[in-house]
C-alpha cells in the first residue's frame, strides 16, 4: 500500500490554490509547509492525522514537471454528492473533463466516479463506492 501521492508542479502557487478548492469537499486540508531542504511544496492531509496523503512540489531535479502518460491519481469520496461537487469544482477552476460523474458498471454496481485533468494536465479520478468507504473508515480507526 502507498503512504502518499506526490505530483510535480510547474506553477506551485496556482496549482495549490486549485487543489485547496477541489479537495475541500473530500475533507482534505493543507498543512503548513515545513522547509526540509527540498523544493517548495504543498501538502494535504485529513484533520487529526499528521501524515500527508497528497503532495505537489517543484521537482527535485530542477527540470520542468510534466504529467505522466498513463498515470492517474484516484481520490476516495465519502458520497456521490462529493464526487459531483469535486468534479464541478475542477471544471469551474480550469480543469478538463475526462468523463463526468456517473456509475461505472464495469467496475461494480456502486462504483460512482468522475474523471478529469487538473490545470497542469494530471489525470484525476474521484470515486465513491460504499464498500471502499467502509474499508477506508476501518483503516482510519486502527
Amino acid at each position: 500500500m502507498f503512504t502518499h501521492i506526490q505530483l510535480g508542479a510547474r506553477d506551485l502557487p496556482r496549482l495549490a490554490t486549485f487543489y485547496d478548492h477541489v479537495l475541500e469537499p473530500l475533507g482534505l486540508i493543507r498543512l503548513p509547509s515545513e522547509r526540509d531542504g527540498g523544493p517548495p511544496d504543498a501538502i494535504w492531509h485529513y484533520p487529526g492525522r499528521h501524515w500527508p496523503l497528497f503532495v505537489i512540489q517543484y521537482p527535485f531535479n530542477g527540470l520542468p514537471a510534466t504529467w505522466g502518460n498513463g498515470v492517474q491519481v484516484s481520490f476516495m469520496s465519502p458520497c456521490r454528492e462529493s464526487v459531483d461537487e469535486v468534479w464541478r469544482r475542477v471544471m469551474t477552476c480550469g480543469g478538463v473533463s475526462e468523463g463526468p460523474p456517473g456509475v461505472r458498471d464495469c467496475y461494480g454496481p456502486d462504483f460512482y466516479a468522475a474523471y478529469c485533468r487538473d490545470i497542469e494536465g494530471n489525470k484525476l479520478c474521484f470515486v465513491h463506492d460504499s464498500t471502499m468507504v467502509s474499508h477506508h473508515e476501518a483503516g482510519m480507526t486502527s
